[in-house]
């Protein structure tokens, strides 16, 4: 038996490749098991997760997917915080 239980809000950090493939790839996942998302685009692509949250935001409850923008030391403030488990 697989157990899968959400655990909590995940940080995701993108690079600036195939942008709008990296956030499924990391949206897809945390959502699909009950985890809210913050995502942090890279600085050189942020429209499409812009307009991608746009269009998700139609389809699920509010604060489940949550992008930040910015240069890359705004991702900083998610890769700092410590991981409780």
């Amino acid at each position: 038996m697989i157990r899968r239980d959400a655990v909590g809000v995940i940080a995701s950090i993108a690079p600036w490749n195939y942008p709008l493939m990296m956030m499924a790839w990391k949206l897809c996942p945390a959502i699909a098991s009950g985890n809210p998302v913050v995502f942090k685009p890279s600085e050189q692509t942020p429209l499409t997760a812009l307009k991608m949250s746009h269009i998700l935001a139609e389809e699920l409850p509010k604060g489940v997917v949550s992008v930040i923008t910015g240069r890359g030391q705004s991702g900083g403030q998610l890769s700092d915080r410590p991981c409780r488990h």
